[in-house]
């Protein structure tokens, strides 16, 4: 049911990418499309206690930062958020929303330094997962619309690897015609299982089930970064949680001592002794959930965590916290699970943060962080 319509102006950015501005009520409304600095005649569809979602009705004064989509399933389709504004306000609101989330939810005085992007908004994802479904007595191929399960037809994603759309023309023959799904990955030797994919010389077996960066060029930069954030010299040892098919704990380990891997995903713990063996880095992997790993008495000079979104379980900080570490290293693709988890480490201080742009065009964003013993 709609409800009333206002003429407001839009000062911010929501965390799934939707314009922010305040009715006359002093109530946030969250507008899908919309852009900072717009003035546009919006009208409620969803009421909240203290907030309420709105659409667009038409923008009377557009914002400086607004540009023409160039994709023609935008925005119906779900997988981008920011194709209505210029690149660089996108940078700009990513940074700052993990700048908010560090202040409001983490209590932080620190501040994120830069955000760091390739540069290359298109033609990134190295994964893709399909769908099919029936409309209209045919069967049609896509992406989820937004905030639903709704498939929104679609003949070419400009985000995806030019491999990746080429089997987008083809993949009705492997799905379902009463809807279903399909994963591919795109490797450096096309889309064959287990794909292999090269960071800095550094060469990775992916496997379907396992789980790898779905931009190569700013993982590339997320690893660099944790590299100077770790600070290994040679003879520290370092300990990966959630390390997956070895990513971090190989990029990272050529500079230590030892390096060990924690990996609760048996297909990627296959992977990643695979990709040790292979780029011949004596690393250690073990099949475990990370809050039940018996260090045996091991105390690394650094511990990295790349959990999934929701974050790590209280069991793994007081894990790491019992490791005791000189540094800790904290990969997020959330900034607000990133800010609250890294406030509950006991005996730690946050010394810095980074922000990379692994999701170009779409409100995702990646952060790292670096914390040190006090």
């Amino acid at each position: 049911m709609r409800g009333n319509a206002y003429t407001v102006t839009v000062t911010g950015c929501a965390a799934d990418g939707a314009g922010v501005a305040r009715l006359p009520d002093g109530r946030a409304a969250f507008i899908p499309g919309a852009a900072r600095g717009d003035v546009c005649e919006a009208v409620v569809v969803k009421e909240q206690p203290r907030s309420c979602r709105a659409e667009i009705v038409r923008i009377l004064t557009p914002s400086p930062h607004r540009i023409a989509p160039d994709c023609p399933a935008y925005p119906a389709c779900g997988g981008c958020g920011f194709r209505h504004i210029t690149y660089e306000e996108e940078l700009r609101l990513k940074l700052q929303r993990v700048n908010d989330a560090l202040e409001r939810i983490g209590g932080l005085p620190v501040r994120a330094e830069e955000i760091l992007t390739t540069g290359q908004t298109d033609g990134y994802r190295n994964k893709a997962v399909f769908h099919t479904a029936r409309q209209g007595g045919k069967t049609v191929i896509g992406f989820y619309r937004r905030h639903s399960h709704d498939v929104c037809p679609v003949d070419r994603c400009l985000l995806l690897r030019d491999e990746l759309n080429a089997a987008l023309r083809d993949v009705k023959n492997r799905l379902p015609a009463e809807g279903g799904a399909l994963t591919l990955r795109a490797g450096r030797d096309g889309l064959r299982e287990p794909v292999t994919e090269e960071l800095d010389g550094l060469i990775f077996r992916v496997s379907p089930a396992s789980f790898f960066q779905v931009n190569t060029g700013a993982a590339l930069l997320l690893c660099q970064k944790a590299r100077e954030y770790a600070a290994l010299t040679g003879a520290e040892t370092l300990a990966d949680f959630y390390c997956g098919v070895g990513l971090l704990t190989l990029f990272l380990g050529r500079d230590a001592g030892a390096a060990l891997g924690v990996e609760n995903n048996p297909a990627a713990v296959s992977d990643a002794r695979e990709n040790a063996r292979r780029n011949g880095i004596p690393a250690e992997f073990t099949a475990a959930n990370a809050e039940e790993w018996d260090a045996g008495g091991l105390h690394p000079a650094c511990v990295t965590v790349d959990p999934p979104r929701r974050g790590l379980p209280a069991g793994v900080v007081r894990k790491i916290i019992e490791l005791s570490p000189s540094r800790i290293v904290c990969v997020s693709c959330d900034p607000a699970t990133l800010a609250r988890d890294v406030r509950r480490f006991e005996g730690y201080a946050v010394r810095r943060v980074c922000a990379v742009d692994m999701f170009p065009r779409t409100a995702n964003v990646e952060c790292a962080a670096l914390l040190t013993r006090l």
